[in-house]
């Protein structure tokens, strides 16, 4: 019984694996599958089916290491929470001001990417809305608008949804994971039949540095595998559900990302992908399947809206943990009495990030995901070894293998591909670093828990 799984002013722990492995590919398959192809095909040609593996495999190492410490310290907060037991206050709390970043821009980018899906699927019902509604001051170039209005809409019925239950977030999560999975698997059917190999020639167009930096941009489109490990508190079994969770919706998304690249390269020239923000219905209209275009628009929809509901929700319980260690203000980690939801924190992410998407372009709202979640992917894999030496005895349900060498790997493949992202990105990485230490200098080190204590 859900209700038995409550503790008096906790979070209810009504999640298993099966919900795990949805809330993964829900956060996973969206962005990356139905926009992120279109550019990357453009920077690797036909090798990004290359490009999606060697991010995939940056990506596995780590979740190795997240998978054991996800099943040894199930709490709220995902990494941060990790770090805090390894590497102390100082170097939890820069991870989790990381994550907040991250988290929070990758919910507002999505979200401008929801909406223009959105306004082209009601397009083809005739439905267009006032122009100065449509974007973020700017992002149009020529075009006078004034806001993204659907990319806050969303945002914000979204952030409801959180805020009145996670049971609930996660059935129409569930829902709508097993419709976008759908659509992508019949695109796989349909598309498979117009693919012509000449197009798969040159296969590596741009060499290995074209491979790579291809693997640096999609890297984003394996971003949520993570998200999964801040249900801790609310899963079941965590010792056994959370690795299941986190592999098993990574190796999924992984075969689906590589099936799609090969046939969208295999109908379409990689050449004609430039500009394209909608490479997947391009490939179809390219094949003749026209009647297909509109399920894939429906598709990529719902993709992105589960994709902003768990990275949602990743964040709250993050803030909820830093908020309960006492590096944010305490009513951030207040528990709704009826609801069993950090219901402030939930909102405050909502309202806070649904107006960065609706007045930020979608070009500088990308710019710092990337690095981010690479630096946090890093640091748990280094937590794993040291925790390893510190604590010997302790219980671990699941034990990473190859200990140092997986986390080692890691390190190396997510540091080989942050050398790929502009010097923007680091620049105005260390920028937020640099305001993340004033802030825990000045405001959180003297009021934190452990400080206290």
């Amino acid at each position: 019984m859900i209700a038995n799984s409550r503790k008096p002013g906790g979070l209810a722990k009504v999640l298993g694996p099966f919900d795990l492995i949805l809330m993964g590919i829900g956060a996973i398959v969206g962005t990356g599958i139905f926009v992120l192809t279109g550019t990357g095909a453009v920077t690797a040609g036909p090798a990004l089916t290359l490009s999606f593996v060697v991010a995939a495999i940056a990506c596995g190492f780590a979740a190795l290491c997240y998978a054991e410490f996800a099943s040894t310290v199930p709490v709220a907060g995902s990494i941060y929470t990790y770090t805090y037991a390894t590497l102390g206050e100082l170097a939890a709390w820069m991870i989790g001001w990381d994550l907040l970043l991250e988290y929070g821009l990758a919910t507002s980018a999505v979200s401008v990417g929801w909406s223009g899906y959105f306004q082209s699927l009601i397009s083809g019902f005739g439905i267009n809305l006032p122009v100065e509604l449509t974007a973020a001051p700017g992002a149009i170039p020529g075009v006078h608008t004034l806001i993204n209005l659907p990319a806050l809409c969303i945002m914000l019925v979204l952030t409801a949804m959180l805020s009145w239950g996670v049971r609930e977030s996660a059935r129409l999560n569930n829902i709508m994971v097993a419709i976008k999975v759908g659509v992508v698997l019949l695109f796989i059917f349909v598309g498979a039949r117009h693919v012509e190999p000449a197009n798969w020639k040159p296969f590596m167009p741009f060499g290995y540095n074209g491979m790579l930096s291809a693997a640096a941009l999609v890297f984003f489109a394996f971003i949520g595998f993570d998200a999964v490990t801040s249900a801790a508190e609310e899963v079941k079994r965590p010792e056994r559900d959370l690795p299941i969770g986190i592999i098993g919706s990574l190796a999924a998304c992984t075969v689906l990302y590589v099936v799609v690249s090969a046939i969208m390269t295999g109908i379409v020239p990689y050449q004609q992908y430039l500009g394209i923000d909608h490479p997947v219905s391009l490939a179809l209209k390219h094949a003749g399947e026209n009647w297909f275009a509109g399920f894939v628009d429906l598709g990529a929809i719902l993709g992105m809206t589960t994709v902003i509901l768990v990275m949602a929700y990743g964040q709250t319980r993050i803030i909820f943990a830093m908020s309960r260690d006492g590096l944010l203000p305490k009513a951030l980690s207040t528990v709704h009495p009826r609801f069993h939801t950090p219901f402030l924190a939930t909102w405050m992410v909502g309202i806070v990030f649904g107006l960065i998407a609706a007045v930020v372009p979608l070009n500088v709202l990308t710019e710092l995901i990337n690095i981010g979640t690479l630096a946090a992917f890093s640091l748990v894999s280094i937590a794993v070894v040291i925790m390893r030496k510190k604590r010997p005895d302790l219980k671990r349900a699941f034990r990473c293998p190859g200990v140092p060498v997986i986390p080692a790997l890691a390190v190396i493949f997510c540091v080989m591909l942050m050398t790929y992202l502009s010097w923007f990105t680091w620049v105005a990485f260390a920028v937020w670093l640099v305001l993340g230490l004033g802030i825990y200098f000045g405001y959180a080190r003297s009021r934190s828990v452990l400080n206290k204590a």
